[in-house]
């Protein structure tokens, strides 16, 4: 929905300019997810008299996982703005210093956009038990610390 939310000028820019690096964190991006998916799934199967939780600690780690995305987006502005600045020669207009500039910001987008994207899965693992107790009337279950 997100995507779709979008301006379409911004997103048919994005999806022209699409580089290397942003094919890989969409496609990583889409792979945790996709993965995040199944083991979240999984933690939303009940078993006996609770929620299977023995996924809790894999849908964690895997939701940590996600927040290299915009550091990856990162990396690629950064990336596309040396390599704006090292293609220009001499007196140069502004409007072409915007055009060479312009596809950098495409990698903070695609690692944005995975970064949200991969948001979801625990959330809806986190809500939906919740929201599956109360609608069946049992017992709100506090997370527990598991670090001690």
């Amino acid at each position: 929905m997100v995507v779709f939310a979008l301006p379409a000028d911004s997103r048919d820019y994005f999806l022209a300019h699409v580089t290397p690096l942003d094919w890989l964190i969409l496609v990583g991006g889409g792979l945790l997810m996709a993965t995040q998916l199944l083991v979240g799934w999984r933690a939303l199967t009940w078993a006996g008299t609770d929620f299977h939780t023995g996924c809790d600690v894999w849908l964690s780690h895997l939701a940590q996982a996600a927040e290299w995305f915009p550091l990856l987006g990162l990396l690629g502005t950064v990336a596309g703005i040396l390599q704006t600045f090292g293609s220009i020669q001499g007196p140069t207009a502004p409007e072409k210093i915007i055009q060479l500039y312009a596809p950098a910001i495409t990698a903070t987008g695609a690692g944005l956009l995975m970064a949200l994207a991969n948001i979801l899965p625990t959330w809806v693992v986190l809500i939906g038990r919740d929201l599956i107790r109360s609608l069946a009337g049992l017992p709100k279950v506090e997370i527990q610390d598991r670090s001690t």
